[in-house]
């Protein structure tokens, strides 16, 4: 008999679901038990967290800085860009609406109560480096072993890559469902969780308007620049953004997005180079879900939101994004440092956050993937023009 596979996504709903039911009958006892759990589990993800930004970030940098010169330079701004666009997009939109929709004095209550079972014992695992310096390092040492072509770091870094990518793999993402399980539990324990629950569905919303959004307004930018038709070139699109929903998939994505592409008049060579380097370093609707539901989450705890502190949050984040695509559940993993160290998210909030990222983790690759296409025509034109010029003057 074949065994069946549930995927992340179905076995987050299903832990949400069943935390918040068996909160209504569990004894305290019981509670306390995966209060503990996730007690133990936050100090091991806390520890995780600078590992995970030096193991994925270094080699991610270490890759871009050695490509193919003045067209990587390009698409990489582009990119850039485009993610930090969406996130500043995300951020006001976030700011005007959001509080409409959170009754604040009853999140924040929500938030107060949901620690007020405490665990039966405790474990500390101290990190080795605080956010910042491996932040820090993985720039120093990315951009080091790109400017001197370091095959032995490369390496190095490499594998340490792979380690924590199987990490990530084999010891977090199996036992995701549970922390959030626990989370879960605890709030219905205290009565809090169906009030966070329609919070959640109210997020998923107004992030999903934001998508369509964001991908009509990066094809009529795209539009003027190559002078293709907007709306024809974003419909060519289609099959790449249904491909992604069922994939939750930039890297698999890749052949439909590259089709795709070229039917929009994209030359082969350009197609060939920028969507799967796009697929990398162009997480744009990622960025705007972990934004929004930063935003949402600091309203909910009656936290310091201002333009100057998610400034900060999304320069960085958009760098963070490069390092997301290829890990499971890269884009929220890698996002964990910095909704720590600027933020300053506790590991509770960073489960809630996994929680709604992994729900909406299928739209925000297929705006990621649909994206890339925009990007391809704007750097196809640009080249296009480049040659033709130079052409002109021979």
């Amino acid at each position: 008999m074949k065994t069946i596979k549930i995927g992340l996504l179905p076995r987050i709903v299903i832990a949400i679901v069943m935390g918040v039911l068996c909160g209504l009958f569990f004894p305290e006892w019981a509670v306390r038990c995966f209060v503990t759990f996730n007690s133990i589990f936050s100090h091991f993800l806390t520890f995780l967290i600078p590992l995970i930004i030096v193991g994925l970030v270094t080699p991610a940098i270490a890759d871009i800085g050695k490509g193919a010169g003045k067209l990587l330079l390009i698409t990489a701004v582009i990119a850039y860009g485009d993610t930090v666009f969406s996130g500043y997009l995300s951020y006001f939109v976030s700011t005007g609406i959001f509080p409409s929709l959170i009754d604040h004095s009853r999140a924040a209550q929500a938030v107060a109560t949901a620690g007020e079972i405490e665990p039966f014992f405790t474990v500390e695992i101290p990190p080795l480096l605080d956010v910042m310096s491996a932040l820090i390092s993985a720039f120093v040492l990315g951009l080091g072993i790109a400017f001197f072509e370091s095959p032995t770091l490369k390496r190095c870094f490499d594998e340490f890559r792979d380690i924590i990518a199987k990490t990530i793999e084999v010891a977090l993402i199996p036992i995701l469902p549970v922390y959030i399980f626990s989370i879960f539990l605890n709030m219905s324990f205290t009565g809090q969780a169906w009030h966070i629950i329609n919070v959640f569905i109210a997020i998923i919303g107004v992030i999903f308007v934001m998508h369509i959004v964001l991908l009509v307004f990066q094809y009529c930018i795209a539009g003027v620049i190559s002078h293709h038709n907007p709306f024809k070139a974003l419909y060519n699109m289609l099959p790449a953004y249904f491909t992604a929903l069922g994939t939750s998939s930039s890297a698999a994505t890749i052949p439909v997005t590259l089709n795709q592409v070229k039917k929009n008049g994209v030359s082969d060579g350009i197609a060939g180079f920028v969507v799967p380097l796009c697929a990398t370093i162009h997480l744009s609707g990622s960025a705007m879900k972990i934004t929004a539901c930063a935003v949402a989450l600091l309203i909910m705890q009656g936290g310091t939101i201002n333009l100057g502190l998610f400034t900060g949050f999304i320069l960085m984040l958009g760098v963070m994004m490069v390092a997301a695509p290829g890990v499971p559940g890269g884009a929220i993993m890698a996002a964990l440092g910095v909704l720590q160290s600027i933020l300053g998210f506790t590991a509770d909030q960073q489960a809630v956050m996994i929680a709604l990222y992994i729900t909406m983790d299928s739209f925000g690759t297929a705006c990621n993937v649909t994206g890339d296409g925009a990007i391809a025509l704007v750097v196809d034109r640009i080249y296009s023009g480049r040659n033709a010029s130079q052409g002109g003057a021979e």
